[in-house]
């Protein structure tokens, strides 16, 4: 979980509103390949449910709250994402579970990889048998 990491994206403060953006290298730990956004989720309801072989992202709260429950095959660890402008990184072979999303909630995905479904992990034992193998 030592790789985890909650990056502070710039904030240029307004009185006609914020703005907080990200770009290249300087923010994002990677080269953009592919962006999604998780929305309309029913209450009650989870997203994610796996790892990555190789991918990694960084999830930001565009909009609402929603929580990130990360495990690396020991421990694992929650973090409430509530702000546009912090983003989490997280990197290949973490579990990550996305529950609690408030109303209107709106997640926002950046990846270094285009979608590739045989990069997912979507067992947990396979998981963590996968991380003890290492």
């Amino acid at each position: 979980m030592n790789n985890v990491k909650l990056l502070e994206l710039p904030k240029i403060l307004d009185e006609r509103g914020n703005l907080s953006f990200f770009q290249g290298p300087e923010q994002i730990p990677f080269a953009i390949k592919r962006t999604y956004w998780i929305y309309d989720v029913p209450g009650g309801q989870q997203r994610g449910g796996h790892a990555y072989r190789e991918l990694h992202e960084v999830i930001i709260a565009l909009s609402g709250s929603f929580d990130v429950v990360l495990h690396d095959g020991v421990k694992e660890q929650r973090f409430t994402l509530n702000r546009s402008y912090y983003g989490l990184y997280v990197p290949n072979m973490i579990w990550r579970t996305i529950d609690n999303f408030s109303t209107n909630s709106l997640a926002l995905i950046v990846s270094d990889q285009a979608y590739n479904s045989e990069d997912y992990v979507r067992d947990f034992d396979e998981y963590k048998n996968l991380k003890h193998a290492n």
